[in-house]
């Protein structure tokens, strides 16, 4: 039995919170063997002035405290995004939180931001600070946090000196009120405020603001946000966070779980989002696109949708880490079967 084989049969039979967990002690101890990454002129690209290997990252949520960066990089990822990170540690919502949805290969989550605090994550960043690796950093609020701005504030001034860029998720459906930070007043705010931090840190490079959205959005919602976004000083868009909808051909026992959907499932709803973002910004703020991406078509799809960069997770527990090399695989001989020479011509190609 090969690994891929084992990979399966573990996350089939096993509980998923304690699946994870293994998974990223198996990774500290080296016991995961690496992928060769795939090495293509066609799928390196620039975004924000970072220079990306491929544009294939993983998702935030997987290494929630920086822990097995380098390792999740040598499975041939482009980029890593760590967290959700708050100030704080916070144990997260009560058990059980995760459950796989095998027949619609989707996930759902309600875990609350479980992480071990932002400085337990400065200590695991510190010694992969000097190399060339591009990591973000998604930054959260704690629960019982009341101001909206305090615990971002403070997440960006704790971690921004290691982040390759910096992700402010007020997305999750699994903090109470958290998605209301998506208003349009509140969110100017928000925004305002963390760009004059950011700059009053004086770092060089500055990494760039991105924003986290819910594909749960109104058509007024999206529209307020591009505004927003494009009037402040956010740099890039990350389309989308998980889902609080159910769409009606789920097949799997547990679809009515509360919590965030991810995976398949989400694939065409997020898809909607990152075009209509694409569309609303005028092509003018790269985004990452993610939600249910586990081939290289879907991944296509996400750049011609308007996606500059492209992230995955729950193809990971259904797929195995060598799903990432055959993603890039794919993707390279979908630019070139149909003439692009580099993935920024394809960027919105499908967007009118």
């Amino acid at each position: 039995m090969n690994f891929l084989s084992i990979f399966r049969v573990i996350t089939e039979l096993i509980d998923p919170e304690w699946a994870h967990n293994a998974a990223i002690s198996a990774l500290k101890m080296g016991i995961v063997p690496s992928s060769r990454t795939i090495s293509d002129p066609i799928l390196k690209t620039k975004v924000w002035g970072l220079r990306f290997e491929n544009p294939i990252g993983l998702a935030a949520g997987f290494d929630k405290n920086g822990e097995v960066v380098c390792q999740m990089l040598s499975q041939g990822f482009g980029f890593i995004e760590i967290g959700t990170v708050t100030p704080l540690p916070q144990e997260g919502n009560n058990k059980p939180r995760l459950f796989r949805l095998p027949i619609d290969e989707g996930i759902i989550n309600r875990l609350g931001f479980n992480n071990k605090g932002s400085q337990v994550v400065l200590k695991n960043l510190f010694n992969i600070k000097a190399s060339k690796r591009i990591i973000g950093i998604n930054l959260g609020k704690n629960k019982d946090t009341e101001s909206y701005s305090h615990d971002y504030i403070l997440g960006l001034l704790t971690l921004a000196k290691y982040a390759s860029y910096i992700v402010i998720n007020i997305s999750s459906p699994n903090t109470p009120g958290l998605r209301k930070y998506q208003r349009k007043d509140i969110l100017t705010n928000l925004l305002y405020v963390l760009g004059q931090e950011l700059r009053k840190l004086n770092l060089n490079p500055r990494p760039p603001l991105l924003l986290k959205v819910a594909p749960d959005l109104t058509d007024k919602e999206r529209y307020d946000i591009a505004q927003v976004v494009m009037e402040s000083e956010v740099d890039g868009l990350i389309a989308t966070n998980t889902t609080i909808s159910r769409p009606g051909y789920l097949r799997d026992r547990q679809k009515s779980e509360s919590g965030g959907l991810s995976g398949q499932p989400l694939f065409d709803i997020s898809t909607r989002v990152l075009s209509d973002f694409f569309r609303l910004t005028e092509g003018r703020i790269p985004i990452v696109g993610v939600g249910g991406v586990s081939n290289g078509y879907q991944a296509y799809q996400k750049i011609r949708a308007g996606a500059s960069l492209v992230q995955l997770y729950s193809a990971l527990v259904y797929k195995g880490p060598s799903v990432v090399k055959k993603i890039n695989k794919e993707l390279a001989a979908l630019l070139r079967s149909d003439g692009y020479e580099k993935i920024c011509d394809a960027v919105g190609a499908d967007v009118n």
